[in-house]
């Protein structure tokens, strides 16, 4: 089969699975598809995919994108410590995949790349999503980072292709975008479309963009928490151990 380790037990299928694996003496007993489980299996795949397009390059004391990068690099390193694989992914209006890895020595090479990347683009993110889906052979940690400030249906489309996995759904956001600590005449930029708007922002405007905010990101976790997953929103602003205080605790 490939696999040169010791059988442990079985599965149930999943799309995208070795069809080699199929235990078929099962399949004649019970009329379900279940695949021969081995112990190098158990070594959960965590999966980290970072949000980069240009809506992630803002914020006061980091960037969205560099605290987002932080967290994942936690990730990373949480599967090292349990000597599990861990694979990097980053996504715009594209996708690009970074094989599974282990050892310290790659986590620096991740690093490396992170400080490399350029921040572009917009998110397709229901597109990415999906795309992502089929590198995904066996049950695994699927870790996703955004400010997730894009229409709430590709939102769900897209994270509900991980409804068979151990699921961690990060908002990050900067404290001005949470708290919209302005009023009066201000400039507003678009950063994925670089569109400046000039606005009045009123006391009724800011609490409306608040209470919309807010409306979308319980929508998000809702979803998340359905699946048997976590969400988390942090901003900028927040201890990075707080983060995996919540999505561990």
């Amino acid at each position: 089969m490939g696999t040169g380790t010791e059988l442990k037990d079985k599965r149930k299928y999943e799309q995208g699975d070795d069809i080699r694996l199929v235990d078929w003496n099962v399949y004649a007993r019970t009329d379900k598809l279940h695949i021969k489980r081995f112990e190098e299996e158990k070594n959960l795949t965590t999966h980290i995919i970072i949000d980069y397009s240009k809506s992630m390059n803002f914020g006061k004391k980091h960037t969205k994108f560099d605290y987002g990068s932080m967290i994942g690099i936690g990730f990373a390193y949480l599967a090292l410590k349990n000597n599990d694989r861990f694979e990097f992914s980053t996504f715009s209006d594209d996708l690009n995949l970074v094989k599974a890895r282990r050892g310290v020595k790659q986590l620096a090479s991740i690093v490396d790349y992170f400080n490399k990347l350029k921040i572009k683009g917009s998110s397709k993110f229901e597109e990415n999503m999906t795309q992502y889906r089929k590198s995904i052979k066996s049950k695994s940690m699927v870790v996703i980072i955004s400010d997730f400030l894009f229409d709430i249906d590709e939102i769900k489309n897209g994270i509900y292709n991980f409804k068979n996995h151990d699921l961690k759904v990060i908002q990050v956001l900067d404290k001005e975008e949470k708290d919209l600590n302005i009023e009066g005449d201000v400039k507003l930029k678009d950063s994925e479309s670089d569109t400046v708007l000039r606005t009045y922002v009123s006391k009724k405007l800011r609490l409306e963009y608040l209470e919309e905010l807010d409306d979308h990101s319980a929508e998000i976790q809702e979803l998340v928490q359905s699946m048997g997953g976590k969400f988390y929103t942090a901003t900028t602003h927040d201890d990075i151990f707080d983060v995996f205080h919540h999505l561990f605790a």
